[in-house]
Formats: C-alpha cells, sequence, structure tokens
C-alpha cells in the first residue's frame, strides 16, 4: 500500500565523499535483528476497550536538543498522528517526503495548522508496524498546486505505541516518550571515541576499495554527546532497517554504542576480506602476464 514517496534514499553519509555502510554489501555486515513487534495486539484491544480519557494531545543535524533535559516525561501520555514508512528515522536525522496519498494529504492540512510534529515508524510488508518511532517535525514545506507536498522533517524524541484511537483517515495512537536510561559505570566517551575510530577505518577501507583517495576522516562526532552520536551512527546504518528499529529501540546509550561498534567491527572485517580479495586477484593476473610474456605467448 502506497504510503509516501522518500524524495532521496539516501540519508547522511559517513562522510561527505564517500558512502554509507549499506553500499558495501548489507548482506554480510554479520548482524541480524529480531522483527519489529505489531501493532495488531494493539487494534484488537482497541475494538475491545477505548479509552476516555481526555489526553493533551548544527553543521550536523544531530544536534545537542537531544541531549539535554527538557524532553517530555516518559510517562507522559499524547495522542500523535502516526505515518508508517519502510525506513527508520532517527532523533537528530533529517527525512525528505512527498505526500501523495489522500489520506496522508488530509493529516499534513491538519499539522500545518497545529504543531508541525507527526510519528514516523517503521512498516514493512513482512514484520508489520513497529510499536516504537520516532517523531518527525516539519522544518520546510511546499504545497503543490495538484495539492502534494514536498516535506522536509527533522527526527525529535522517540516514543512508543501504548494504544490505537484510530486509523482513519490516517493512524492516530496514545503514544509515550522513550528515554535512555542511565549507564551506570559504563565509560560512554571512550566508547564513543571507539566507535568513531572504527567509523573511520571503515571510510578509509571501503576508499580504498572504491579507488578513491585515502583522505583522513574528518571529526565525524562534530562535539555531539555520546548520545546523539549513537544515533547519527545509526543513522548510517542505510539498507539495514531491521538492524536500524533495533538501535533505535534500545534504552541505553552504552548497548546502543556497544551494538554499533560490533557491526562497524564485522563491517571492517568483510571489507578487509574483500581487499585481500582483490589484491590476490591483482596479484595473480600480473604474475600470469609476466609468465605468459616470457614464454612468449599472447594475453589479454
Amino acid at each position: 500500500m502506497a504510503l509516501a514517496r522518500v524524495l532521496s534514499t539516501h540519508k547522511p553519509s559517513l562522510n561527505p565523499n564517500t558512502t554509507t555502510l549499506s553500499a558495501l554489501n548489507p548482506n554480510n555486515l554479520g548482524f541480524l535483528s529480531n522483527s519489529p513487534p505489531s501493532l495488531a495486539s494493539l487494534l484488537h484491544h482497541r475494538r475491545h476497550k477505548r479509552r476516555t480519557a481526555s489526553l493533551k494531545c548544527s553543521a550536523s543535524s544531530f544536534s545537542e536538543k537531544h541531549h539535554n533535559t527538557n524532553h517530555p516525561k516518559s510517562d507522559d501520555v499524547v495522542e500523535l498522528p502516526l505515518f508508517p514508512l519502510p525506513l527508520v528515522l532517527f532523533p537528530g536525522a533529517i527525512l525528505p517526503l512527498q505526500i501523495f496519498e489522500f489520506r496522508y494529504r488530509i493529516m499534513m492540512h491538519t499539522l500545518l495548522h497545529t504543531d508541525l510534529r507527526f510519528g514516523v515508524i517503521y512498516s514493512d510488508a513482512v514484520s508489520g508496524t513497529a510499536e516504537v518511532g520516532c517523531v518527525g517535525e516539519i522544518v520546510k514545506h511546499e504545497r503543490l498546486v495538484d495539492d502534494r507536498f514536498f516535506l522536509i522533517c527533522k527526527g525529535q524524541e522517540r516514543f512508543r505505541v501504548t494504544n490505537v484511537v484510530r486509523t482513519k483517515p490516517y493512524f492516530v495512537a496514545e503514544v509515550t516518550w522513550l528515554e535512555d536510561r542511565p549507564s551506570g559505570e559504563e565509560d560512554l566517551e571512550a566508547l564513543a571515541t571507539e566507535v568513531e575510530t572504527c567509523m573511520k577505518d571503515v571510510i578509509r577501507l571501503s576508499n580504498r576499495l572504491n579507488e578513491k583517495p585515502e583522505k583522513e576522516a574528518q571529526d565525524l562526532r562534530r562535539n555531539l554527546f555520546p548520545t546523539p552520536f549513537s544515533f547519527f551512527v545509526g543513522n548510517t546504518f542505510e539498507g539495514a532497517p531491521g538492524e536500524q528499529q533495533a538501535l533505535l529501540e534500545l534504552e541505553d546509550t552504552a548497548t546502543r554504542l556497544k551494538r554499533e561498534k560490533e557491526t562497524l567491527r564485522n563491517t571492517l572485517n568483510y571489507l578487509s576480506a574483500a581487499s585481500a580479495l582483490v589484491w590476490i586477484e591483482s596479484d595473480l593476473s600480473t604474475g600470469l602476464t609476466c609468465i605468459v610474456a616470457l614464454l612468449g605467448l599472447s594475453y589479454p
């Protein structure tokens, strides 16, 4: 079922001069994620019970806003219009969209006269619709003559769906806010630095495989605190939405950074193996050419 068209499938990459992690070969990154939970049980619950309580309704795009203490409280319950999409939005990430389906055009008309915020939630035909998503705030929009919309959205707070209020003309659900718990004795700065180092190694080896200049990677953290940096890293895992959804749902920064470090190391191992195969193939080809030349034969 058509929902909306993503204007560009390219998300912010590890480096403007290189590729995203997914392009390296997402089938060989070495991770598998569990399928996101379904909303079916919530829809079933709605058929039997309806709540009657009145509810209130940087250079880097990953700003420090997502580290401060001004978030809504995690026990607050609000109503939020939902936009199921086959992608995962992270806090701080930029998402361009084209809205053309009628019911979501209705939603946009409403949002443009209210608070410009809606919930982006991952959904696909295999795993269904997840329970955890991210608020998208409209920062730019353009309404076309045929009533379609071009939007630029920015990820804000994460949320968990607790109850589906209605499904027509578009999804509206009650949600609670999701925040990372304190990481205890974990050294988040050290973990973030390790993840950044792994990212730089992946960039360097990827550039070598793609025969690009091996430039030293710049400061990838851009003064980000560990939590927003962990969201930035997760956003680079384009092409692996199941893993991205698992990262989005984690409520501990240290656990998220550790998982990202493991994924990056798996990616680095894959790239190292690919690089070795390229070197062996090149070396064999050179050696064969020399042997053929010595024998006076022709070799294409």
